[in-house]
C-alpha cells in the first residue's frame, strides 16, 4: 500500500527539482543576455572578424552581399549571440554542474566534472582550428577554382550557414577523445578492441571528411588527420581516466 505522505513527499521533491532547474536555466540565460547586450554595439565588427577568412581569399575590393531586407541586421545579431554564448559558457556549465552535483556520488563527480570541462575546451578548440586554419585553405581553393568570368560575391546568410556547419562539424569531431573515454569507462568496449578497429576508424575519418568538407584533398586532410590523432589521444587517456574515477566497490573487487 502506498503511503499518502510518501506520495506527497515525492511530489514535493519533484517540484523542488523543477524549480531548481528553472532557476539554473534563468541564471544561465541572464548571463548570456548580459554578455549579448554588452557586445551588441560591436555586432558589425564581430561579423567582420567572422568574415575575415573569406575577405582575405576574395580579390582586392570585393565585398559580400546581402539579398534579404533585414539580413544585414539579423546575421550580425546571430553571430553576436553565438559569441555571447561561448563567452558565458563557464557560467552555463557551472549552473548545469550545480544542478546535477548534489545527486552524484564522489566517484561520479570525478567522472562528470572533467568530462564537462574537457569536452567544452575540445569543442572550442575545434572551432578555433576551423577558423584559423581550415577556412583559409577552403576559401582560397574555392576562389582560385572559380572561372574568370564569375564575380565571386558571397551572400552573408549563405556564408553564415556554411561557417556554422563547419564549426559544428569540427567542434563535434574534436570530441572524439571524450567518446573513447566514455565508451571505455562505461565498459561498452575495451581499449584493446578499439585498437583492433583502428583501420576502420581511419577509413571512417576520411569518409566523414569527404562528406563534410569541400572536394579538395587539403581540407579533407585537415579534418581526417585530427580525428585520427584525437582517437589515439583517447586511447592513451581512457585507461588512466577509468582508474581515477573508479567507484570504491569497483576498486575493492579488482584488488
Amino acid at each position: 500500500m502506498i503511503n499518502d505522505d510518501d506520495t506527497a513527499g515525492a511530489g514535493d521533491t519533484f517540484i523542488s527539482h523543477l524549480v531548481e532547474l528553472r532557476n539554473r536555466v534563468m541564471r544561465a540565460s541572464i548571463a548570456i543576455i548580459i554578455v549579448f547586450l554588452c557586445l551588441m554595439p560591436w555586432a558589425g565588427s564581430i561579423y567582420d572578424i567572422l568574415a575575415m577568412p573569406m575577405m582575405i581569399a576574395l580579390p582586392p575590393g570585393s565585398k559580400m552581399i546581402a539579398t534579404g531586407v533585414i539580413t544585414p541586421f539579423l546575421i550580425p545579431v546571430k553571430v553576436t549571440l553565438l559569441l555571447a554564448f561561448l563567452i558565458a559558457l563557464p557560467v552555463v556549465l557551472y549552473q548545469a554542474w550545480a544542478f546535477v552535483a548534489p545527486g552524484l556520488y564522489a566517484h561520479e563527480k570525478k567522472l562528470v566534472a572533467p568530462l564537462v570541462v574537457s569536452s567544452s575546451l575540445l569543442f572550442i578548440a575545434g572551432v578555433a582550428f576551423c577558423y584559423f586554419f581550415v577556412f583559409g585553405v577552403i576559401f582560397k581553393f574555392v576562389n582560385e577554382f572559380a572561372p574568370a568570368s564569375i564575380s565571386v560575391a558571397p551572400d552573408i546568410e549563405s556564408y553564415f550557414g556554411f561557417v556554422m556547419t563547419l564549426f559544428i562539424a569540427f567542434g563535434v569531431t574534436f570530441e572524439v577523445p571524450i567518446v573513447v573515454i566514455v565508451l571505455v569507462r562505461m565498459g561498452l568496449v575495451t581499449v584493446e578492441k578499439l585498437k583492433e578497429v583502428r583501420p576502420y576508424v581511419i577509413v571512417g575519418a576520411f569518409v566523414i571528411a569527404a562528406v563534410v568538407t569541400p572536394p579538395d584533398i587539403m581540407s579533407q586532410l585537415l579534418l581526417a588527420v585530427p580525428i585520427c590523432l584525437l582517437f589515439e589521444v583517447g586511447l592513451l587517456i581512457a585507461p588512466v581516466f577509468a582508474r581515477a574515477t573508479r567507484a570504491p566497490e569497483e576498486a575493492s573487487d579488482q584488488a
